[in-house]
């Protein structure tokens, strides 16, 4: 069998590395992929439990892509499917965006109006035990795949909060079904809340904007947009948002590994709310394609952008369909906002500081962001912005949400005493 194995491996490499590529790497790349083939061979004869090939391999798989960065991964036929099933903005689960980070499973955040968000779940939780078993030794789509589960059924997280003892929190399985766009009226100011960017994002803000502009009508003096715990989504939903509030101008470029694969993507005329002041509402659980918008929104000084430091992720991921096996995540581009500004690892710095208001603030904890995710690329800017203090949820006071009203207030009283 193992001489079988190296054979397959001698045709994958004569596949993979044409004979026109160089001696010396094709000779490294086979004794690689030898050392490969007679390990697997040894675990499948040793190993003390029954395994599959199939487990092997993709266990194999995945820890190759996930030693790149936390955001790499294999996506087995039935984690490929839930995946289509979430950018559709409607799952089964509990309601959480996580990531994997020294064996164990961090919230980046939860979901509004989702089992987890309604348990207390918060964002930077490291979720260490499921129903009382480790996580430890898991992939990240093995351990989403155990969150879900009949709907109307329990699961019991015990979950590590920094500054406090380990916890179990027991969450309701539901149908998470995501409005990802919802607004209210705060007096005289319109409020857009944006929990996720999904495949409904952008329509949605077209939806909500035209219904603010309904009800208000002339007498609204700006918007808030509130991005904070949106742990990002689509690419194509960010630009769509940003594109919503800019008259021109570049949202966002990408660059790949190669110089031909560099995009740029811009903004066509049209403003949805014909240049009122913004708002812009992030906190630590923004992430991803919320920082895609922040970023353009500030870079333009189209928008002040208030809260605190956000996540810091600034890489693109491709999801690649592998025919009858799923599909691979891998991080391919890292983004830069208009100005040409990498926030990986830095994330996006507000404008105005503001941390949420809590009874106890001293006491704290200080919140997960990308850089400290175990093999985190770092940033492409050579000047990173210096980091604010990092936030907390939102409470029942909106401390953060006021002060966004009273700016817009103000400014609106300015423009009145200049015009007069």
């Amino acid at each position: 069998m193992r001489n079988l194995l190296k054979t397959i491996f001698i045709l994958m490499l004569l596949v993979a590395f044409p004979a026109t590529a160089p001696a010396a790497g094709n000779a490294e790349t086979f004794r690689q992929l030898e050392l490969f083939g007679d390990i697997f061979e040894r675990v499948r004869s040793l190993y003390v439990d029954e395994t599959t090939d199939k487990e092997l391999i993709e266990s194999a798989i995945n820890g190759m892509l996930q030693s790149l960065d936390p955001h790499s991964s294999y996506l087995n036929e039935e984690s490929f499917r839930n995946m289509q099933v979430q950018t559709r903005g409607e799952f089964g689960g509990l309601g959480i965006e996580v990531t994997m980070e020294q064996g164990f499973v961090r919230v980046i955040s939860p979901i509004d109006d989702t089992p987890a968000a309604r348990a207390g779940i918060e964002a930077g939780d490291l979720i260490t035990h499921l129903d009382g078993d480790s996580v430890l030794g898991l992939n990240l789509a093995d351990a989403v795949d155990k969150m879900r589960g009949r709907v109307g059924s329990d699961i019991r997280l015990t979950i590590r909060r920094e500054g406090r003892e380990p916890f179990d929190i027991t969450v309701t399985r539901d149908v998470i079904r995501i409005k990802s766009v919802r607004s209210r009226v705060e007096g005289n100011v319109g409020y857009l809340r944006i929990t996720t960017f999904n495949k409904q994002t952008g329509v949605g803000v077209k939806r909500e904007i035209a219904e603010l502009r309904e009800e208000l009508g002339d007498s609204m003096i700006g918007l808030v947009l509130d991005l904070r715990r949106n742990p990002g989504g689509l690419l194509d939903q960010a630009i769509k948002v940003s594109d919503a509030f800019l008259e021109r101008g570049e949202i966002v470029s990408t660059r790949g590994k190669d110089d031909h694969d560099a995009q740029r993507f811009n903004a066509k005329p049209g403003d949805l709310i014909n240049g009122l002041p913004m708002v812009v509402l992030i906190n630590g659980g923004s992430a991803s394609a919320s920082e895609i918008v922040a970023g353009a929104l500030q870079d333009h000084r189209r928008a002040v952008i208030m809260g605190t430091q956000s996540f810091g992720k600034g890489s693109v991921q491709t999801i690649m369909p592998i025919p009858g096996h799923g599909a691979m995540q891998l991080t391919t581009a890292a983004y830069f906002t208009p100005s040409g500004r990498s926030i990986q690892k830095t994330g996006v710095t507000p404008d105005i500081a503001v941390q949420q208001a809590r009874v106890e603030i001293a006491a704290e904890p200080a919140r997960v962001r990308e850089e400290n995710l175990r093999n985190a690329r770092d940033g492409d800017d050579t000047e990173p912005k210096a980091a604010a203090a990092s936030g907390t949820g939102q409470s029942a006071d909106d401390y953060q949400l006021a002060r966004a009203i009273d700016l817009l207030k103000g400014i609106s009283l300015y423009n009145v005493l200049v015009t007069n």
